[in-house]
């Protein structure tokens, strides 16, 4: 308790707000990584403060810095016109790093729980956002972090340092793949030209599951989207890899009604044989991550076995599929 209000009151205090006007600060779960809490103040305002780990907490190698990608999404959020948080404060040059930023209104769509006769027009809606973020475009390839070195001129060489990271994770975490270690970064390889293909780094979220959507409702009882949240594990590159969190263990190619906001605002959803190729790739790329963060996370065994059961099947057949297809 001393704890979360200090740092908040020094969070408030470094963004220029009054620290004294502090009335509640509520703990929110969802995140694996940072520590993350809503800030009430007296008068109902309301702010979302995000802490990373101490550095000697074990995490992966594109981890480091997440708050600097996560600032970057939210200046990419509303430089689009999509609602999202807005930085209010990033910290650190007190050697207390976080980021300070506005709430958005509503609950997860996971909470919200839209009738199936809602879902449609959400969906939709959610794919004109997207296209909208997706207009957004950065000064090169990879994480804004630096967390894996500098900006790349090119995705296949930001996309390949992405990969070679998290499976240096897996082996030095002994991870359990479904695919040695070494059969994973051929397959990255071998879909070199079809990364070649991808020619304007664009912002993408990469973390696009029902949680980190929000849902408001009108006082008629209207489902609306309220915002898109948790941007930390953003990156400069290839649209198409939002396609893998936005149908999470599923396939994105079914999910017409946000296939038809996306054409709707602009975005382009064509699935040739070289986005066929990417699209599978950026699969392996996520159920990669998934699977290895449950070693320095150790979430429990029910997640644990969860991960085993529905997201390495999922890994494998990812896999299989850009050898087909390359």
């Amino acid at each position: 308790m001393g704890d979360s209000w200090g740092r908040a009151r020094q969070a408030l205090a470094g963004a220029g707000l009054p620290p004294g006007a502090l009335a509640e600060v509520r703990p929110l779960t969802g995140g694996t990584y940072n520590t993350v809490e809503e800030l009430v103040l007296a008068d109902g305002g309301r702010y979302v403060l995000k802490v990373p780990p101490a550095p000697t907490v074990p995490g992966l190698r594109y981890e480091r810095r997440l708050l600097v990608s996560e600032a970057a999404f939210c200046a990419g959020a509303a430089e689009a016109g999509v609602p999202a948080p807005r930085v209010v404060h990033v910290g650190g040059d007190d050697g207390a790093p976080h980021l300070l930023m506005t709430a958005c209104p509503g609950e997860p769509w996971t909470e919200a729980a839209p009738a199936d006769g809602e879902r449609a027009d959400l969906r939709r809606e959610l794919g004109r956002r997207v296209a909208r973020l997706h207009r957004v475009t950065g000064p090169g390839f990879g994480y804004p972090s630096g967390a894996l070195g500098p900006l790349a001129a090119d995705w296949r060489t930001a996309f390949t340092a992405m990969a070679d990271a998290v499976l240096a994770d897996a082996r030095r975490y002994g991870a359990r793949l479904p695919r040695p270690v070494d059969e994973v970064a051929g397959a990255v390889r071998a879909a070199g030209p079809a990364l070649d293909e991808v020619a304007v780094p664009a912002l993408v979220h990469f973390d696009l599951w029902p949680g980190n959507v929000l849902v408001t409702r009108s006082a008629a009882g209207r489902a609306r989207l309220g915002g898109l949240v948790d941007g930390e594990r953003m990156f400069w590159g290839d649209p198409l890899a939002d396609f893998v969190s936005l149908a999470l263990l599923g396939d994105i190619r079914r999910d017409e009604a946000f296939l038809a906001g996306y054409r709707e605002a602009g975005g382009r959803a064509g699935f040739d044989a070289g986005a066929r190729v990417r699209l599978a790739l950026y699969r392996a790329y996520l159920y990669l991550i998934m699977i290895v963060e449950t070693v320095p996370r150790a979430p429990g065994e029910d997640h644990e076995r969860w991960v085993r059961a529905a997201v390495a099947p999922e890994l494998g057949a990812a896999l299989d599929e850009v050898t087909r297809l390359c």
